[in-house]
């Protein structure tokens, strides 16, 4: 059901306010159960910085969605309301508070000023580069970060470091969710498009990670290097690009939103597309019910007047990863959480039918990844008949043997 629809909003807004109070009976019973512990229970603030670096919205393209203002910090709000919920019978109270600077210079003048040398915890939605000045800054006082923002690989293989986390899911293990799926649906050779953006690039070279590592075919690469005005060309320009030895699937690298939305239903043979544009692997998207998802859908819709959109899901997963540590650990310490959170005691209930968990080689959250389209959900992997010795959520992204990492901390 289409909580835009007015029957379903009607519908939806009776079951979030039927979800609510559940939530307070829920934690009149945990408080209950858990009293003697109360008793003897601490006062705790657990303080959560949200660093973000701003982006230049005038780059978009005209004729696509702006991103959301809120686009991250929603998800960390609807989280910190969630922790507040329980905690305040443990005595744990949980804030939120933002530093957002237009470059790298900026966020680090105001995280000397707001730290002054003290540990703290940190959700970041930064680009790679200043993600990793940050991280220089502030792990060496014993802060921990979670990453909810950057799907950069090479922050899971190599440029990884003990005290930094991630909760959105890498580029490695977006494709490879897709290539599960194909490979499943038997398309085993593949069309890549990619365009020219640096973002670009890592994701073309991603997919070309997966197909070797799932044994499907690259019949063709190509780099959409033009300027084409493509609202009015798209249908003459597209079937030349795609042209070529046959095909199963054309996949997308365009993380810009520069040409992709125009290769569906343009290409020289009839053909599924997929990737960033078409049928898409995501960390969240809103279609995603099950579960229990859909009152966790509904509550951010009704707050915020949006969907839910993966950032803001990573950002409600890393505060309330953070929750949990401090439920079970009694504790507010960062590196005392990020202990906790790297133990094979840690698991996390997040509407995605699993326990998540962080992989220990390399601080990245296992997750099952949606394959969705604009309006709906087509699949969820790992598929089927893909096993791991561990679990079979390892075999999307980098596996232990793959990463290159020093987690201690």
């Amino acid at each position: 059901m289409n909580i835009k629809k007015r029957k379903g909003y009607k519908f939806y807004t009776f079951l979030t306010q039927f979800s609510q109070h559940v939530r307070v009976l829920f934690a009149f019973f945990a408080c209950v159960i858990l009293m003697p512990a109360m008793a003897n229970a601490k006062a705790l603030n657990i303080d959560v910085i949200y660093v973000q670096q701003s982006s230049n919205q005038a780059a978009q393209p005209l004729l696509l969605k702006k991103t959301p203002d809120n686009l991250t910090t929603a998800g960390a709000e609807l989280a910190i309301e969630d922790s507040n919920t329980t905690g305040r019978f443990l005595k744990h109270r949980y804030g939120l508070w933002g530093i957002t600077g237009a470059n790298s210079e900026e966020i680090l003048t105001a995280l000397k000023q707001r730290l002054n040398g003290q540990p703290a915890i940190l959700l970041t939605d930064l680009p790679t580069t200043t993600l990793k000045v940050v991280a220089d800054l502030v792990l060496a006082n014993g802060s921990v970060i979670i990453n909810a923002g950057e799907a950069d690989n090479n922050l899971r293989i190599s440029q990884c470091r003990g005290g930094l986390l991630h909760t959105l899911a890498s580029r490695a293990m977006l494709t490879d969710a897709m290539a599960q799926f194909f490979m499943a649906r038997r398309w085993r050779e593949w069309f890549v498009i990619s365009g020219k953006s640096d973002a670009d690039k890592a994701y073309a070279e991603s997919i070309n990670r997966s197909a070797k590592r799932f044994g499907a075919k690259i019949t063709e690469q190509k780099t959409w290097s033009f300027d084409t005005d493509l609202r009015r060309s798209a249908q003459r320009e597209v079937p030349l690009f795609t042209q070529g030895d046959d095909y199963d699937v054309v996949l997308v690298a365009d993380e810009s939103d520069l040409f992709g939305n125009y290769i569906p239903n343009n290409t020289w043979l009839p053909r599924p597309v997929a990737g960033t544009h078409g049928l898409t692997p995501t960390t969240w998207h809103w279609a995603l019910e099950q579960w229990g998802a859909t009152q966790l859908q509904n509550r951010f819709y009704e707050q915020f007047g949006r969907e839910m959109l993966d950032k803001d899901y990573a950002a409600w997963l890393a505060v309330r990863s953070i929750s949990e540590a401090v439920t079970r650990t009694q504790t507010n310490n960062p590196k005392a959480l990020y202990s906790y959170l790297m133990s094979n005691d840690f698991e996390l209930a997040a509407f995605k039918g699993r326990k998540l968990s962080f992989r220990p080689w390399n601080g990245q959250l296992r997750q099952p990844i949606p394959l969705v389209h604009p309006k709906g959900l087509t699949s969820l992997s790992p598929q089927e008949g893909y096993l791991h010795p561990s679990t079979d959520l390892d075999t999307l992204g980098f596996d232990k043997p793959e990463s290159r990492c020093d987690m201690a901390y």
